[in-house]
């Protein structure tokens, strides 16, 4: 009985260590965003591709979810965070207070060009072709003003609002396809390179 007990509780704190994982948190954050795009939005109007690693020079970009449509293509940055905050469009460094701790992460929204134009570079189109969505999943709270694009609500209907048609059916469908052709295979390898890739340039 002893034995028994004890294996209940390491696979109980097995499951709490993992649950406070930022990758697993990532994934969370980024399954709830999925969700909500394939229930609300027409998918034969919005094309989701979701979790693509794609080469850049000399390196890889990892996207959360691209969404092409006649209205452009939006590129969403998902953030599974709790607690307050704080940032703003132009700051390089935003804050998460949570517990009375103050922990610092990239502006996300500079984070999210960056996949831009490593799309816009793979597509052959400029940056107004796009549309930047930075979504914060979980029980946090702005206590900044954010822009516009920046939610923890309400990103399906911002993304509905976009009503100037972009581009063709063919040309979406050929966007489509490029993505699809030239994103990195899903592997261990690709992730494994992609986070030394990050580690090395943001010292994380």
């Amino acid at each position: 009985m002893f034995i028994f007990v004890f294996l209940i509780i390491v696979i109980l704190l097995i499951v709490v260590i993992q649950l406070q994982s930022p990758t697993l948190k990532g994934k969370i954050g980024e399954s709830i965003v999925n969700r909500a795009i394939n229930k609300k939005l027409n998918k034969a109007q919005y094309h989701l591709i979701k979790d693509i690693t794609i080469p850049v020079l000399d390196h890889t970009t990892q996207i959360d979810h691209v969404i092409v449509s006649r209205y452009g293509i939006f590129v969403i940055e998902t953030k599974n965070m709790k607690g307050w905050i704080f940032g703003g469009e132009r700051q390089k460094i935003w804050t998460q207070s949570l517990l009375g701790k103050k922990f610092k992460f990239q502006n996300s929204l500079h984070q999210n060009y960056k996949h831009i134009k490593a799309l816009a570079h793979m597509l052959e189109l400029t940056d107004d072709k796009f549309h930047s969505v930075i979504v914060f999943t979980g029980e946090s709270t702005f206590k900044t003003q954010m822009p516009e694009n920046v939610l923890d609500k309400g990103y399906i209907d911002y993304i509905k609002s976009k009503k100037e048609v972009i581009f063709s059916i063919s040309e979406v469908y050929e966007f489509i396809e490029k993505i699809e052709l030239l994103e990195l295979e899903r592997s261990r390898e690709t992730n494994k390179n992609h986070i030394a890739y990050l580690k090395m340039h943001h010292k994380t």
